[in-house]
């Protein structure tokens, strides 16, 4: 009984030990990817809203950086010397400013607007980044036809 004990608690230890080996290092499969089909030119027409329907969230909506690897700015070169702080290591001044520039934007403009602060290496204040989300998550919500929640 205690040898059957002592081997239980051996395979658990070494799972526990490669669960967080998987988690810390991020091993990915090694299983390739099926390929798609490309589809055809007359499909990626974009709609009325400036979507094509080809991705599963549309660009134009996207905050992730690698949709758009080109910068654009928004009138708000101001910023830039803000790049590389810390989000907590912002005054209440510096986060007024952020503010001023997210609520004067028009609402299509904001989600390109924090994929460019994004990539010019520029951290959002959390307050701020929480408006951010707020604000695209609302404008998703209304385009859609979905109710606010």
């Amino acid at each position: 009984m205690e040898a059957a004990l002592i081997i239980v608690a051996a395979l658990v230890g070494v799972g526990a030990i490669l669960y967080v080996h998987h988690r810390l290092c991020g091993t990915k499969s090694s299983a390739t990817p099926p390929v798609r089909e490309e589809m055809p030119a007359q499909a990626h027409t974009p709609s009325d809203d400036g979507c094509c329907g080809l991705h599963a969230t549309c660009e134009r909506d996207s905050l992730i950086d690698a949709v758009s690897p080109e910068i654009e700015y928004f009138d708000d070169e101001e910023l830039d010397r803000f790049a590389g702080r810390r989000p907590e290591s912002y005054d209440d001044d510096e986060i007024e400013e952020f503010r001023e520039v997210l609520l004067s934007m028009p609402a299509d403009n904001i989600a390109p607007w924090a994929r460019s602060i994004s990539l010019r290496g520029i951290s959002l204040p959390g307050c701020i980044a929480d408006e951010l989300l707020l604000i695209v998550s609302e404008a998703r919500a209304e385009r859609s036809g979905k109710p606010k929640v």
